[in-house]
């Protein structure tokens, strides 16, 4: 279960605020300490038209430009709204910063996660070797995970994301509703998109051949620095965008 505290976990771990303790991460009070906080659409690290065949260039556009964006904006507009809010109205304000804020958090980390398919990034022997032997040992070989990894998204009810993530030393495949992000300790190694705004242009009903055509954009170079990493590390990427 995703509730704000998780949330907030999340935007404060790269805040410039003065961290809050465990006690403070109630609704209220959280929220009114982070309000000042503003967030911003981070630039992504290819041109749109980069992922292509695979991810077609108006879906980057749209996706980064059009959907995150909404992301961001209204995670700021929130976050401005409840500074001078009553209790009541905070409360009401909980749900648009714990889905806006999952959406941010979740989209920053994805499109690290891509990279063009002509880039030696891909290539996840060459680059991601630890990785790999810690996939290999875990699923048995690099295919059965990719299977594994791909009937998880394709069992996706709806909307929602798909995750490799590390749990203390050991792999594991997480699925998350909606903008929901991983929680705990967990550091999310690479996710996929699973909502229709990722594919649908392109593959119209078809997701299993996104599925298919998404692992040739994955990049390996930052899924394996992020499994040699701390989750600190992995969600630094929202101190660039802040």
């Amino acid at each position: 279960m995703v509730n704000l505290g998780n949330i907030w976990q999340y935007l404060a771990l790269q805040s410039p605020l003065q961290s809050i303790s465990g006690d403070q991460l109630n609704a209220s009070s959280t929220t009114a300490k982070m309000a000042v906080t503003s967030y911003s659409l981070p630039q992504l690290p290819y041109a749109y038209d980069a992922l292509e065949p695979y991810i077609s260039a108006q879906i980057m556009e749209l996706h980064h430009s059009k959907h995150h964006q909404a992301y961001v904006t209204n995670l700021n507009n929130a976050l401005a709204a409840v500074a001078g809010a009553d209790i009541t109205d905070q409360i009401a304000l909980q749900q648009v910063i714990k889905f806006n804020g999952g959406g941010h958090i979740n989209h920053s980390l994805f499109w690290q996660n891509l990279a063009p398919a002509i880039s030696d990034d891909v290539n996840h022997a060459a680059v991601a070797k630890e990785l790999v032997a810690t996939i290999e040992k875990t699923w048995g070989s690099f295919e059965a995970f990719q299977k594994a990894f791909s009937g998880a998204l394709l069992g996706i009810q709806g909307s929602g994301w798909g995750w490799l993530v590390k749990d203390g030393g050991a792999l594991r495949i997480v699925t998350t509703k909606d903008q929901d992000p991983v929680v705990g300790g967990e550091v999310p190694i690479f996710g996929v998109d699973m909502w229709e705004h990722a594919y649908y242009l392109q593959y119209l009903n078809g997701k299993a051949a996104y599925v298919e055509n998404i692992w040739k954009v994955i990049n390996w170079k930052k899924a394996e620095e992020r499994f040699l990493g701390t989750r600190e590390d992995a969600f630094s990427v929202l101190k660039a965008v802040l």
